[in-house]
């Protein structure tokens, strides 16, 4: 073929290129985002001689998030180039995350302030709709944005909000008023159990003695005889996992779930503002047992004075010399339900987005980094510690109605006093009403939630079923995290079921169909009139037989206990 002076086939017209040269021809750049010399060089100065390693993307969103009160397009780029990441991977884990603001070219940022009004079942039934609509029509909305959030683990004192990183129990438009007035926005540090005063009182004994040569399958045993099963809301018994983790070859780790963000639930953040070395001190024995190299401690967002206290008593151990500095590596979540889901929070300790994986292989065999992985929730932990502390009898001593144990009830709802109480693991909700003070006054029961939103809701005529592992799924229920929300007369479980649905739909990864889409449609159908109850169980099915996790194949429960139990109100 015959070509002209320009490379091109003789008679062709000439083609258009991007590099072609000539007056408004050619792009002076490549394709994409550019990099900003101004936004790379504060980037850089917020990160310092940290290691530039993938797994801390989540942890650098997180300091430019709170340096500048959200994330724009030219950090997240420059932030891109000084991870030697693409685009695509620092956006999609910055946009998976509800705790990141992320600020497109020409978008607005949002206000400096922002006030989190809880939207969970607790926080409905104590007017958190109303307080919301409050707010958002005595603020600027220029000056202070007003935003629904899922629960804040304090139950206890609802409505809650959080104003920056100041919650506010008891919440009223009066008070919220009071604390922008006064700048009021920080976080408060309650009073908590030092290691120093811990060590004093015979802690960290245990661990040492364990140290200098114990047997960790005899601590097995141990836990085993105590009874103790996992307290995140699966139940497996604690001490098999030890083994199962040890039938695989090194190096392994130890992953603490932190993520306590089953709507209801606050007993994690109950123990960890008091004692906190108890749960340290467990979490310390359980990476012993398994020989672990690394512990990550997994915390959730919305906990800012736990990550300070974690803070401050894991340098106080490194100080004291029980731990090596940097052994524990403690990670800040960032607003995602799923990755309470053990792998997806494994996922999320990776640097990506919180995505359950998909199983087999388990987290024992192929967790962090692809390593044999020990996951453990923190109550468990705190467990762990005071078993090999008091022995198994601190557990398998209490017998209440044929179950032996305790259980730490997160109480929240109708009664007298909400709070966190620790009874025998066969109580009854009459039992743990009780506990309460009773009912709320001009409060009659009339439904509870045994143990968060994934369980549903049961009637007031069960009122003798022990609350405990195993004795609520013949119901079509389950324990789950113990979170107990007690309704009375005055609510409607059907409102209550949509409540849990809206949240399961906010809360979905999005990664398999059969829960994005199911609990979209689920919430469509429920705010009929008229329930559909053929679909509805339908699409149940098809949730519970094809979800990937846990979330997907619970979130059916409070629809079909309401279509069991309350046929009339729908």
């Amino acid at each position: 073929m015959a070509l002209d002076d320009h490379g091109k086939a003789a008679g062709q017209e000439p083609q258009k290129g991007v590099w072609k040269s000539g007056k408004g021809k050619g792009r002076h750049h490549p394709k994409g985002r550019q990099l900003q010399d101004a936004a790379w060089e504060e980037v850089r100065a917020l990160l310092g001689d940290r290691p530039r390693a993938r797994d801390l993307l989540i942890e650098f969103l997180h300091l430019i998030q709170d340096r500048f009160g959200h994330l724009s397009a030219a950090h997240l780029r420059a932030l891109a180039e000084e991870m030697r990441l693409s685009m695509a991977e620092v956006y999609e884990v910055a946009s998976f995350y509800a705790h990141f603001d992320v600020v497109k070219e020409g978008e607005t940022p949002p206000p400096a302030l922002t006030i989190r009004v809880c939207d969970s079942l607790s926080c409905e039934l104590a007017g958190a709709q109303a307080l919301k609509t409050a707010l958002e029509e005595g603020l600027d909305p220029t000056e202070v944005r007003v935003l629904r959030a899922p629960c804040m683990g304090r139950c206890d004192t609802a409505p809650v909000l959080e104003l920056g990183h100041n919650h506010i129990d008891h919440a009223t438009p009066e008070k919220v008023l009071a604390a922008i007035g006064a700048g009021d926005t920080h976080f408060r540090l309650p009073d908590y159990e030092t290691c120093e005063t811990y060590a004093a009182s015979g802690g960290y004994e245990a661990l040492l003695n364990l140290r200098q040569g114990g047997d960790w399958e005899a601590v097995q045993e141990q836990l085993l005889v105590a009874g103790l099963r996992g307290l995140g809301g699966a139940g497996f018994p604690s001490g098999k996992k030890w083994g199962f983790v040890h039938a695989n070859p090194g190096p392994r780790y130890l992953a603490v779930n932190g993520d306590e963000g089953e709507p209801g639930t606050f007993k994690d953040r109950w123990y960890l503002e008091r004692t906190p070395h108890l749960f340290l001190e467990g979490m310390l024995i359980a990476a012993w047992a398994v020989e672990a190299e690394k512990v990550f401690l997994y915390m959730r967002d919305e906990y800012p004075a736990v990550l300070e206290i974690l803070r401050r008593e894991i340098a106080a151990l490194e100080g004291a010399g029980l731990i090596a500095p940097g052994y524990v590596d403690l990670r800040r979540g960032a607003g995602a339900y799923i990755c309470g889901e053990e792998s997806a929070m494994i996922e999320s300790i990776e640097g990506k987005r919180g995505l359950p994986r998909h199983r087999p292989p388990y987290v024992a065999q192929v967790g962090v980094f692809g390593h044999p992985t020990l996951v453990h929730n923190v109550e468990t932990l705190h467990w762990i510690a005071r078993i090999c502390r008091e022995g198994p009898q601190v557990l398998n001593a209490t017998e209440k109605n044929g179950r032996k144990g305790l259980r730490s009830y997160s109480v929240s709802g109708r009664v007298a006093q909400p709070g966190m109480y620790l009874l025998p693991a066969g109580s009854t909700i009459t039992d743990i009403i009780a506990a309460a003070g009773g009912m709320a006054e001009g409060h009659v029961l009339k439904a509870y939630q045994p143990g968060g939103p994934s369980s549903g809701l049961l009637p007031a005529s069960m009122d003798d079923v022990p609350l405990d592992f195993d004795t609520l799924q013949p119901h079509g229920s389950f324990i789950g995290s113990a979170a107990v929300v007690v309704l009375s007369e005055h609510d409607s479980a059907r409102a209550a079921a949509l409540n849990m649905l809206r949240f399961f739909e906010d809360e979905s990864c999005g990664q398999c169909t059969p829960c994005r889409v199911g609990c979209e449609k689920a919430v469509k159908l429920m705010q009929e009139d008229r329930w559909d109850q053929g679909l509805l169980e339908e699409l149940s099915t098809a949730m519970v037989d094809a979800s990937i996790c846990g979330l997907g194949q619970a979130a059916p429960n409070p629809i079909r206990l309401v279509m069991k139990h309350f046929p009339d109100e729908i």
